[in-house]
């Protein structure tokens, strides 16, 4: 009888919470129940109508959406700290090396690693970019109650490629479809399985062309790396007469369902490319800071969906609010002194980005991206009292120029608490650390990195 009395699962009570306008209200009040939003408003009417199962009081705290890592690589947390400083071809002598020697176990304490360092630094839900032994991506998620699309790499050709991270045409789509089959919506719906190209560059024209129909009949999302360096851009020319997205376009397989990482290199025709399929582009801009800027502005203008990511632990850490401060200062420093322009890129352009960008990119904005009734209840609060954050002018400014990870104290996916007050409730944190710092250096011997 006594459950009969709830008519909610969570509130969230006395916050302020950013509004989809990306406008700040104080004093606010949010009800969920069965992982969804059911109701938004002020706080004292609100609190009063509504019975729930749990509460969180969000005094002192602001209540927003949870960020989308729209391009990362869990299975790389075990090269934290290996990559800096090194010089050229990192890629032949310390990634390839790396993920070769990848075993079922470093993966999965990897993706555990990663979905406690994602809680813990407000990102609700990412976008893999696939690697080996996926399933354990797969089990990490749906264990942590993140939200997340995965998906195998997938290769076929590439001279300082080792066999064993390539595979036939057939074994691909084989372990994509496989994994899809086992996995995809999965953990309640979190997790979403799709197909993936490595690069242009390590795929036959014939992988590409079936990597995509076999997403279209899963009705799911194909992804890529994409003009993110100079030699990709080379080998199109050189083998098609034209850039990459111009490729892709000519072969018909450009949808609204193609995530393109990176996209730095673009030309103005492959703008108008993207915008015409309503493609999803991804900016990681730590890592894409030593290989140019991304023409950002532009892509807005244009109106084309752009989200972050932060490309994985090799190359940054995982916290968003870390890209978004580089981010701003390198539109500022490449794209705005040259021109004078100091507001090339507002911060509610930044947030967006991080949050409904995200959503676009993981193709589900209708569920995800902003706080709002009847969208899943996805969401991070924020300890904004004190010293380095309030008084404030603006909030928003100071939310991409200060707020860090430490600042999240509370995260909700799917209208469950995964992290109360700094404890992550879903994963065993201590022991994910021990294990972690033993596969680190077993695997470093196994690879010689």
């Amino acid at each position: 009888m006594e459950n009969r009395e709830y008519n909610a699962d969570l509130m969230i009570t006395n916050c302020s919470i950013l509004t989809p306008d990306l406008n700040v209200l104080n004093n606010q009040c949010l009800v969920i129940k069965n992982n969804n939003i059911i109701d938004i408003g002020d706080n004292i009417p609100l609190s009063k109508s509504y019975k729930s199962k749990d509460t969180l009081c969000g005094n002192g705290k602001l209540l927003m959406p949870g960020l989308i890592d729209a391009h990362t690589h869990s299975c790389q947390q075990l090269l934290r700290g290996r990559i800096a400083d090194e010089y050229p071809m990192i890629w032949t002598r310390i990634m390839v090396p790396f993920e070769s020697n990848l075993q079922e176990k470093d993966v999965y304490i990897s993706s555990q690693l990663s979905c406690l360092e994602m809680i813990k630094s407000g990102t609700t839900g990412f976008i893999d970019a696939g690697g080996r032994h996926m399933h354990k991506v797969a089990e990490s998620i749906v264990e942590s109650g993140l939200r997340g699309a995965i998906t195998c790499s997938t290769m076929d050709t590439g001279k300082d490629i080792p066999d064993i991270m390539k595979s036939s045409i057939e074994k691909n789509i084989s372990e994509n479809r496989q994994l899809y089959n086992q996995f995809h919506g999965t953990g309640n719906g979190r997790l979403d399985v799709w197909f993936s190209l490595r690069s242009i560059i390590t795929c036959t024209p014939d992988l590409i062309q079936e990597v995509f129909a076999a997403a279209k009949e899963c009705s799911t999302g194909v992804q890529s790396h994409m003009n993110e360096y100079p030699n990709e851009i080379s080998y199109c020319l050189e083998n098609f007469k034209m850039r990459p997205f111009e490729y892709l376009e000519s072969i018909g397989v450009l949808d609204q369902n193609f995530l393109g990482a990176h996209s730095i290199l673009l030309s103005e025709n492959e703008m108008d490319i993207i915008k015409t399929y309503n493609s999803k582009v991804v900016h990681c801009p730590i890592s894409n800071s030593g290989k140019g800027i991304p023409k950002t502005p532009s892509l807005l203008q244009k109106d084309i969906s752009v989200g972050f990511g932060t490309d994985g632990a090799g190359h940054s850490g995982l916290s968003l609010f870390d890209q978004m401060k580089v981010f701003k200062s390198l539109m500022r420093a490449f794209l705005g002194v040259p021109i004078f322009d100091p507001v090339v890129m507002p911060s509610k352009n930044i947030l967006e980005m991080s949050t409904l960008g995200g959503a676009k990119a993981m193709l589900r904005e209708h569920q995800l991206g902003t706080l709002e009734v009847g969208k899943k209840a996805d969401m991070i609060l924020i300890n904004i009292d004190q010293p380095h954050i309030s008084p404030t002018h603006n909030l928003l400014n100071t939310l991409i120029e200060s707020v860090n990870s430490n600042d999240i104290t509370d995260c909700i996916v799917d209208g469950k608490i995964l992290m109360k007050n700094r404890e992550v409730l879903t994963l065993d944190e201590e022991k994910i650390k021990y294990e972690s710092k033993l596969a680190m250096k077993e695997l470093s011997i196994r690879a010689n990195i």
